[in-house]
């Protein structure tokens, strides 16, 4: 199985507690069981690649956030790396399009919308599919209480709350508020900035198995 320019999946969420790290694993090692050459791109791995190793610096120097030409860039030097290197199906974890950071350090919607044209040209002629996985974030919040224990909701809250772009969260409700606003701002920008399929899949009810068979339907090479 091999594709011209390669294929790149980025798996990302409305909120933590849909399943974004479950389906990944899955569809990486489903997309490898066909025949592809695959690599699966863990969350932690943007502080690990060689490609970000100036992201991890920018990180390191404690300055809080990274610039977006840095994102860019990276970017295009691991697609390109990549694709070097003879691999067909890149599967990310919460890597593109960076939204919810680019709004935490502080990006108004201009600027984050320059920086998606910029990262589609980067991962050209690359087709890039996005699995948008959604549900009501209070119930995916309360979900990722249930599985990372109570203290967790503190801790994601206290982070919000201290980044310039998401100060307004302090409380589980308005971390539910902030991400409804997300979800509507990275679902229009991906329309309007770049050519990217976007494949929105509505968790609900749904569970593991069940949201792996649906974006198996929609992406039928795998």
């Amino acid at each position: 199985m091999t594709m011209v320019g390669g294929h790149l999946i980025a798996v990302v969420g409305s909120s933590p507690g849909v399943g974004k790290s479950t389906l990944c694993r899955a569809l990486a090692r489903r997309a490898a069981e066909s025949g592809a050459s695959v690599d699966h791109f863990e969350e932690a791995d943007i502080l690990t690649r060689p490609s970000f190793r100036p992201v991890a610096d920018e990180f390191a120097d404690g300055a809080g956030s990274v610039r977006p030409a840095t994102l860019v860039e990276s970017t295009r030097d691991y697609v390109a790396r990549s694709h070097a290197d003879g691999v067909d199906v890149l599967v990310t974890d919460a890597l593109l399009p960076f939204i919810p950071s680019l709004v935490a350090w502080g990006h108004d919607e201009t600027a984050i919308a320059a920086v998606l044209a910029d990262l589609a040209d980067a991962v050209r002629p690359t087709r890039v599919t996005v699995v948008y996985l959604r549900d009501d974030p209070d119930t995916a919040l309360r979900r990722a209480v249930e599985r990372e224990g109570p203290r967790w909701i503190d801790w994601y809250v206290t982070k919000l709350g201290a980044s310039p772009g998401t100060h307004s969260v302090k409380d589980l409700a308005s971390a539910a508020e902030h991400l409804r606003r997300e979800e509507e701002l990275t679902v229009r920008l991906l329309a309007a900035r770049t050519d990217w399929q976007v494949l929105r899949v509505d968790v609900g009810q749904r569970d593991a198995a069940r949201t792996e068979q649906y974006v198996r339907e929609n992406l039928p090479e795998l």
